[in-house]
């Protein structure tokens, strides 16, 4: 199955007393159906999988899953600490429909994992998973980097077909596609390189942003797509501060925020994790008032 495209890492709505509330995960998947989004990541780093429970967790997946658009891909974050439990979880996934698994590093004993750990542990994953299996690197989060050399090896397994970095680096995309297969999908974790990474071989992204700014990630890939080069570069420098302001100042408060404004279901993110500063949610709606005045309003 084809990657290509852009695909929001969701958001998970909590409700007034904390819980989980599904009725508004299935309101933002009901209006995200109206865009070009490829398709939609459950229980990523932006969806804050590490506090959830495992009921929590198979209930956004199943709520996804039965409103999801017709032909929209999904892809579920079930990686875990433990190899046991990524198989579990990648399993569980796969009994709801879900056509991929995103499984990120395992990372809590990193000084004592290896090259040798991590490849040990997906070809484990990939070997028991009924889908396919999409690598995640996600230094900023674990402290942890799958190198060039780490993927050469796993895009050997067939089971193991892509890998989304959020790394930045365009250079480390670069390395990926010349040592891996054709056929091994690589989507950048980064809304600020896009355009550089899709140059060198990327097929699209996996954004926090496009939570939050849907159709303006959209419209890049397909400027890029289409070769509009002067165009794609004008976007791609207004969301490389769209996601400077948004995601990487404000975090996944900031998104939320943002989506509250535009008439999806943010709300505020689980503790430890703090709601926005009044001092960013200003920063945000100045950006958002320059950037296009129809997007702070909706």
């Amino acid at each position: 199955m084809d990657l290509s495209g852009i695909y929001p890492a969701l958001t998970t709505p909590f409700a007034p007393d904390g819980s989980v509330s599904i009725a508004d995960v299935k309101h933002n998947i009901e209006r995200y159906n109206h865009t070009d989004l490829a398709g939609y990541v459950v229980l990523g780093s932006t969806g804050e999988n590490v506090l959830l429970s495992r009921s929590e967790m198979d209930a956004i997946l199943a709520a996804v899953k039965e409103v999801a658009g017709k032909g929209k891909r999904l892809i579920a974050g079930t990686g875990a600490e433990s190899t046991a439990e990524t198989i579990d979880r990648t399993k569980r996934a796969a009994e709801l429909g879900y056509h991929f698994a995103l499984v990120k590093t395992p990372y809590y004993y990193k000084p004592m994992y290896t090259a040798e750990s991590y490849v040990h542990h997906y070809r484990r994953v990939a070997d028991a998973s009924p889908i396919p299996v999409l690598l995640y690197s996600v230094p900023v989060f674990t402290g942890v980097s799958l190198e060039a050399r780490d993927i050469a090896v796993l895009s050997e397994h067939p089971n193991i077909v892509g890998i989304k970095d959020s790394s930045t680096h365009v250079q480390r995309i670069a390395e990926m596609v010349s040592v891996a297969p054709a056929s091994f999908q690589i989507l950048t974790g980064g809304a600020a390189v896009v355009v550089p990474s899709m140059t060198v071989g990327a097929r699209g992204a996996i954004l926090a942003l496009a939570s939050a700014l849907p159709e303006k990630c959209v419209a890049l890939f397909d400027l890029v797509r289409r070769g509009h080069a002067e165009q794609a570069r004008e976007l791609q420098n207004i969301l490389l501060k769209a996601s400077k302001v948004i995601v990487s100042e404000a975090g996944i408060a900031g998104v939320k925020f943002v989506m509250d404004r535009r008439g999806y279901r943010g709300g505020l993110p689980r503790l430890p994790l703090l709601p926005a500063s009044e001092a960013s949610k200003q920063r945000i709606l100045e950006f958002l008032a320059a950037l296009e005045p129809a997007v702070a309003r909706v």
